[in-house]
């Protein structure tokens, strides 16, 4: 996910828009997964999952997720996964920022179930740009660098190097979990 997410920034960082509204917002995917329970270890909260393509696969279950008890083999997890990104370039002399906030809200049904959410947003600044390639690169908090080649080299032209941009990754997944069709 967070390789999906730089390359989304990359593109969006030299989109041609960002220069004229100074704030670009970019839906990245929205995935929908369905699994199986194959399997449940309540002490260690593990369950064993059967993707649609046949793979099996272990996850443990946060102690956040209140009706963990209430699941069974058989039943279907459904897993819907959604990000965005939002950049916004600032102003000069604007103070810089590192935040990570996140949040579950448990699901209301019978299942268990809820949201999980977290929000980063940091400042990064154009650390280099090169026509010749065209690529740009960017550093932010905590040693964070990045450097991309650029598709459209007229967007190169909209930003410069020293600039500042706000980046802000959001991501949630929304799960439920459902007792099997009854035959």
């Amino acid at each position: 996910m967070k390789k999906l997410a730089i390359t989304v920034l990359a593109a969006a960082i030299l989109f041609p828009t960002i220069a004229a509204a100074q704030i670009k917002t970019l839906p990245g995917d929205a995935v929908t997964v369905t699994a199986t329970v194959e399997a449940i270890e309540r002490s260690t909260r593990s369950l064993t999952l059967k993707g649609e393509d046949g793979k099996l696969e272990m996850i443990t279950v946060p102690v956040e997720v209140k009706r963990f008890d209430t699941l069974k083999v058989g039943d279907k997890i459904t897993a819907k996964y959604y990000e965005n990104i939002v950049l916004r370039k600032k102003a000069p002399g604007e103070k810089d920022v590192n935040t990570l906030t996140g949040g579950v809200t448990p699901g209301s049904g019978a299942k268990a179930g809820g949201t999980a959410s977290a929000q980063r947003t940091i400042t990064a600044t154009i650390t280099a740009i090169d026509p010749a390639i065209p690529s740009i690169s960017l550093s932010g908090p905590n040693i964070w660098k990045y450097s991309s080649r650029v598709a459209d080299k007229a967007a190169l032209a909209q930003v410069k190097v020293g600039d500042k941009l706000d980046i802000t990754w959001t991501e949630a997944v929304l799960i439920s979990a459902e007792a099997p069709a009854k035959k």
